[in-house]
This record gives structure tokens, C-alpha cells and sequence, in this order.
């Protein structure tokens, strides 16, 4: 086993992607080995000393090859230091903090899986654009409309890449 991290995601329209690319890059300046790569490209665990893991959000819950790769691999990251994040727009709502304990609660089935050293929270870009047509993106559009959710860029990326520079001392790599 190396001394590599594995930052790992599951992604709709790219928010996660790029968040996931931003960790990837504040662990690399940190002089950390890293790959990031989609959940779904992953295959063995074995070479990684630690994973990150993270998902957006849809239908309050973490997306299903998300919830997949935690249940494929799940001896794996047992027996590994693990961190999770999770990607959800109903981060960048007036008073997000308030709807905190709610989005914990949609992430209980991963740590029922795998026990996460640390969890970060981040509020995604919406951009309707790069969604599908179909019912729950029409459901989506209507809560946009109605001033529920935030259309655009909510991004913090400095919340982000804090929240990296702290997982060398968490993940212990």
C-alpha cells in the first residue's frame, strides 16, 4: 500500500466533480499523493492509505452508484481512514445551518456502512441546463420558481479547501 489518498465522487452536472477536483488539488500542495477519480471508475482500494469520498445530494439521499461503491467497498474503508462530503443546494438556502441536522440525516445510511473520520457539507451550483427533462428535474424548476432554491453557483471554495487542508491531520496521512 502507498502512501496515496483516493478522493472519490459521484456527480450529476459537475459541482461535485469540481469540488472533488478542489480537494484533490489543496491535498497535492500539501504534498500529499493523490488521485481523484469517479466512483465508478474504481476498482481496488488496496493501493490507497485513505479515501474521500463524497456524493451530491438527490432526493435526499446520496446518489445510488454512490451508495453502491460504499456497499462494494465497504470492508475496504472499514479498515481505512475515511472522510465523506456531500454536495447538496439546500446548503446555499437563507439559513442553510438550520437545514444541517435534516442533511445529516439523509447521509445516516452511508455512516451506518462506513464510520467517517470527518464530514463536510457544501452547498453546489444549480444549473438547470445540464439537468435531464424529466419528473423530478420539472419538480426542481418548480421550487426554483417558487424562491425555495437558489439558482446558480453557491460554491464556497474556501470553506472547501479548508476543510482539505484538515484532513492530512484527520486522515492521519
Amino acid at each position: 500500500m502507498s502512501n496515496k489518498i483516493l478522493v472519490t465522487y459521484a456527480s450529476r452536472a459537475g459541482s461535485t466533480a469540481e469540488i472533488a477536483e478542489a480537494i484533490g488539488k489543496t491535498l497535492l500542495e500539501d504534498g500529499i499523493q493523490v488521485d481523484v477519480m469517479p466512483m465508478n471508475a474504481v476498482k481496488d482500494l488496496s493501493v490507497y492509505r485513505a479515501i474521500v469520498a463524497g456524493s451530491a445530494i438527490r432526493g435526499s439521499k446520496w446518489l445510488p452508484e454512490a451508495m453502491q461503491f460504499i456497499r462494494t467497498h465497504r470492508s475496504a474503508l472499514a479498515q481505512k481512514p475515511f472522510a465523506m462530503f456531500t454536495v447538496c443546494i439546500t446548503m446555499a438556502m437563507k439559513n442553510a445551518e438550520h437545514y444541517r441536522t435534516g442533511i445529516e440525516g439523509w447521509v445516516a445510511p452511508v455512516r451506518a456502512l462506513v464510520k467517517p473520520l470527518d464530514e463536510g457539507f457544501f452547498a453546489g451550483m444549480l444549473d438547470l441546463n445540464k439537468l435531464p427533462v424529466n419528473w423530478d428535474t420539472l419538480m426542481l424548476r418548480l421550487t426554483v420558481a417558487l424562491g425555495i432554491f437558489p439558482r446558480g453557483d453557491h460554491r464556497d471554495w474556501n470553506a472547501i479547501r479548508t476543510w482539505a487542508k484538515g484532513l492530512s491531520s484527520t486522515l492521519k496521512v
